[in-house]
């Protein structure tokens, strides 16, 4: 399936006061690279912007109002995410915007013109409970340079997010791979298989490290002032 990586600014926080979705970017990856078809929207709200969220994107009225309005372009974002699981950070918030604008033009609901939306941040949360999971904190996680992001842009966010999501979801990838010649079109087939760990070879422990081992077994017994952890558990064993 195709993945799209999404992110809008808008121009405050709740689309039920009328608020409005002032820039819209999506980043498309295939097959877990980046393609380079990014779609890429600046839209005129026909409103101000709070000072708050002009304080995070910067889009003025006057720069958005030379820009088309969302009726006059929501073509280009229905068609581009077709079929794709949709990637967004705090999903809940966007996609109200999303179902806002859509609304406005007669259209169905986001969720049912793609195929998947997937929520990064639910996700992070799962993998780094109890941390902070923003998309700053992220990069800083996973070494994604975030140093050129000085105001919140949606296309900066959306290759962002997709270099998290990357680093974020890369273990999931199996190394245990059957390679099969005969699969259909000539191509390489892959079977994920199950992980055996009776397959494992044993090496058991040199006379000279069971050695060390004990000496640092007791160095712990002499800090502690009684006997390791470990002992215990030698002596369940």
């Amino acid at each position: 399936m195709r993945q799209i990586v999404l992110d809008t600014e808008t121009t405050g926080l709740d689309p039920v006061q009328g608020h409005r979705i002032v820039e819209l970017a999506c980043v498309e990856m295939d097959n877990r690279s980046l393609t380079g078809r990014h779609l890429h929207l600046y839209l005129n709200p026909d409103r101000d912007s709070d000072p708050e969220a002009l304080a995070v994107h910067g889009l003025t009225t006057e720069f958005l109002s030379a820009h088309p309005r969302f009726e006059e372009v929501a073509h280009q974002l229905v068609d581009y995410v077709k079929d794709a699981e949709v990637i967004i950070h705090n999903a809940a918030f966007d996609v109200k915007f999303l179902n806002a604008e859509l609304a406005r033009c007669g259209l169905p609901v986001f969720e049912s013109l793609c195929g998947k939306i997937t929520d990064s941040l639910l996700h992070a949360r799962e993998l780094h409970p109890g941390k902070r999971n923003s998309l700053d904190a992220l990069c800083e996680r996973y070494g994604i340079s975030n140093a050129h992001r000085t105001l919140h842009g949606a296309l900066l966010d959306s290759e962002l997010l997709a270099d998290v999501w990357l680093a974020m979801t890369r273990g999931q990838d199996t190394l245990l791979m059957d390679f099969n010649e005969e699969t259909s079109g000539g191509g390489l087939g892959m079977r994920i298989e199950r992980f055996d760990a009776s397959v494992l070879k044993v090496v058991e422990a040199s006379a000279e490290e069971l050695q060390l081992h004990e000496a640092y077994l007791a160095d712990l017994d002499k800090a502690a002032g009684q006997p390791c952890v470990w002992r215990g558990a030698e002596a369940q064993a």
